[in-house]
């Protein structure tokens, strides 16, 4: 989805000043999210999505689904896609479509979102964590060392809109004959060397919660595979393993996505890539303005096409900081204060802590800062100008 290729810069430009006209006033009070300007924008779509469904009285209609995938896999460059409830259960059936289970190891890194390894656990399987890289994304030398005979899937996680180093990733599975399944869910949009996520991996799993650049107007997910075979097989497992109505093929659980979620992504699939846009806009303008002295942002390579899900510092001071940003109203967040390892649900899964010192210092220096479509430059501007100004009092001190 390369918009640099669609739009002359002209109208890149207009585009990014049009969705900061948006908001109605150019506040210094700096939202994270800013879901009312989105909706402002898109009110009158979101009415007729609506209304839609309700006057087709199609509630599980398989036609507006079907239309979904179609639209999603011609994005991603997929022969298939398949709609379910949430990321969470794109991850879990995912898995289950490879067949991973009791005995079986699953390589993945611990700074995730919790349902990366949740999904693995239901499986039965045993997450094997490994280190990542400076910008927080799996590192392909982990894996290597990581790999054991109970080793039947690597799961790499695209953090923060990043895709990970996917050619390296491939070439460690294709020589072990492992399969590697894409933990897309922040990452629908974003390419590496050019090839979109979710096309490198047997499969990938994606999620469209509120939260996500893509996003629905609630829980909402997707899988994409090139296999025909797992996407048959994807369809039985989200609609408890049934052929038609009456006849059981396996054992599925309830994972159909809901039709007015399809809907309303279609409808937000034409408007998705000024989103990204807006997204990398501001993301360039915090690359300028915040003094690289004290704030480390992961540089982006030239094969990289970052979609900003999260625009992530490194900084000493994180929590002094965050406070300090909350005292100017400065909204962040912390994407994740915890490592998946060191939380107390997974005490019982064997690990080596000294494997993953870099994902623990990055846990206690990572910040997110506001980088939704809607800011205005203004509001960019004080964000770094706050933060700035914090550390140069630091200095001076």
């Amino acid at each position: 989805m390369n918009v640099n290729n669609k739009y002359h810069l002209d109208q890149l430009i207009e585009i990014s000043s049009n969705l900061s006209e948006s908001k109605k006033t150019d506040s210094l009070d700096v939202p994270f999210v800013d879901f009312p300007s989105q909706f402002a924008e898109e009110r009158d779509s979101i009415h007729d999505c609506v209304d839609l469904v309700f006057s087709e009285d199609q509630f599980v209609s398989e036609k507006k689904i079907e239309e979904f995938e179609s639209l999603v896999a011609k994005q991603v460059g997929t022969s298939f896609a398949v709609g379910v409830s949430s990321g969470t259960d794109a991850l879990y059936l995912g898995l289950k479509s490879l067949n991973v289970g009791e005995g079986d190891e699953v390589i993945t890194p611990p700074n995730s979102h919790f349902s990366s390894t949740s999904a693995i656990v239901q499986t039965g399987a045993t997450p094997v964590f490994v280190d990542v890289l400076d910008d927080q994304n799996i590192d392909p030398d982990a894996i290597k060392a990581a790999i054991t005979k109970q080793t039947k899937v690597i799961m790499p996680v695209h953090l923060t809109g990043r895709v990970a180093r996917m050619d390296e990733i491939l070439e460690i599975a294709r020589t072990r004959d492992i399969a590697v399944l894409e933990d897309a869910a922040q990452a629908f949009g974003a390419r590496y060397l050019e090839q979109p996520a979710g096309s490198f991996g047997k499969i990938a799993a994606f999620s469209a919660h509120p939260l996500k650049v893509f996003n629905a107007a609630g829980d909402a997910g997707f899988l994409t595979t090139d296999d025909e075979d797992l996407a048959h097989r994807l369809r039985l497992l989200r609609n408890n393993g049934l052929h038609e109505r009456e006849t059981l093929l396996e054992w599925g659980i309830v994972s159909r996505l809901d039709v007015l979620q399809a809907v309303i992504l279609t409808h937000r699939l034409k408007s998705l890539e000024r989103k990204i846009f807006g997204r990398r806009s501001n993301a360039a303008r915090y690359r300028r303005k915040l003094d690289p002295r004290f704030i480390f942002i992961p540089p982006c390579q030239g094969r990289e096409f970052n979609i900003f899900q999260n625009f992530v510092i490194q900084v000493d001071h994180r929590d002094e900081l965050r406070a300090y940003l909350r005292d100017h109203k400065i909204r962040t967040a912390i994407h994740y204060p915890i490592p998946i390892h060191l939380q107390p649900a997974a005490s019982v899964i064997p690990r080596g802590r000294d494997s993953l010192a870099r994902v623990e210092r990055q846990a206690s220096r990572i910040l997110s800062l506001p980088v939704h479509p809607y800011l205005t430059d203004r509001q960019i501007d004080h964000v770094c100008c706050t933060i700035n100004q914090f550390y140069r009092d630091k200095d001076r001190l």
